[in-house]
């Protein structure tokens, strides 16, 4: 197989993760891949992406990552000059050219700019960027161990009427203040309340209660995440009842288990939330069960596309 060239370029004084990113036709170094300051993605968040991750040389669940990212051009009106085989294939050359066997893994479209700096969004030239670069968690190993620390923020999600929260999109300072009054708190990370008071989701995750063995899961204003669609699809496996409504801060707190979930660290436990503790403050067993199948569904070719690397690699 006959891989793409990397082209080398000027040593940025920053730190970059090591990877290889595609943009404007070209394979470059992480450290490379640039965004004008004039492109409506930097001044007005106007852009939408998606996140796969590689775990033992296997994107996992890529097909309805591409689903939901080409969904998320066509509403916002945007073009990118490849379809989704050459998109899957632009991917595949990022983490191969990494050689990166658990990579996390970002398409992009911004909206772009236009030589005359006009505001209409019809005039500007969209621009497609693609990386690969280690794979993260959300949660880290301890916590992962131990389960996170949650507070619940009184920071509203921005409401579905205002941005579809289908469209992968990158609008966070919502999130962020929400973390920053985690922090405040004590906590590891937070929660946010949709526009009726009730749990939306976390800073790039969904959330997911237990209670007497059933599963539930935000409604309202809510990205529909994949590893959350993930959960469905397991749960019918493990013959688990799961459905969707709303979650209030009194329920949540009230559940048997917690757990939250993410492209970046897949079944992540919750121990508390605003010191409320669940069970014995370690992962519990639903939780575990359903973390436990979500890493072996990673070996199933039914889920998984595997990466060729170069043989120098």
């Amino acid at each position: 197989m006959t891989f793409p060239k990397i082209s080398q370029s000027y040593t940025d004084p920053h730190c970059y993760p090591q990877g290889i990113a595609f943009q404007d036709g070209q394979y470059l170094m992480m450290k490379d891949a640039k965004i004008s300051v004039l492109d409506w993605g930097f001044l007005h968040s106007d852009a939408t992406y998606d996140t796969v991750h590689v775990w033992d040389g296997a994107f996992f669940r890529l097909n309805l990552h591409l689903d939901r990212f080409f969904a998320g051009l066509e509403k916002l009106h945007m073009t990118i000059p490849f379809d989704r085989v050459e998109v899957a294939e632009i991917l595949t050359n990022c983490v191969a050219l990494s050689g990166h066997q658990n990579a996390y893994v970002e398409m992009i479209c911004t909206r772009g700019g236009s030589p005359s700096f006009s505001r209409d969004p019809r005039e500007a030239t969209n621009r497609f960027t693609a990386f690969a670069v280690p794979y993260g968690s959300v949660a880290n190993s301890d916590q992962m161990e131990r389960g996170l620390r949650v507070a619940i923020s009184d920071v509203v999600r921005i409401p579905p009427n205002s941005v579809d929260p289908s469209i992968k999109n990158y609008h966070w300072l919502d999130l962020v203040r929400g973390l920053y009054d985690a922090f405040d708190k004590g906590a590891e990370t937070a929660l946010i309340l949709d526009t009726n008071g009730n749990i939306a989701e976390g800073p790039g995750f969904n959330v997911f209660t237990v209670s007497n063995g059933v599963l539930r899961t935000p409604e309202l204003g809510v990205l529909p995440g994949i590893t959350r669609r993930t959960v469905f699809d397991l749960c019918d496996k493990l013959d688990i009842e799961v459905s969707v409504g709303n979650v209030s801060p009194e329920l949540l707190k009230g559940a048997d288990e917690v757990f939250i979930t993410s492209t970046a660290g897949g079944i992540m436990p919750v121990s508390t939330v605003d010191d409320i503790q669940f069970g014995n403050g370690a992962p519990g067993p639903i939780t575990t069960q359903i973390k436990s199948l979500y890493w072996d569904m990673h070996k199933h070719r039914e889920w998984t596309t595997a990466v060729v690397y170069p043989e120098n690699g």
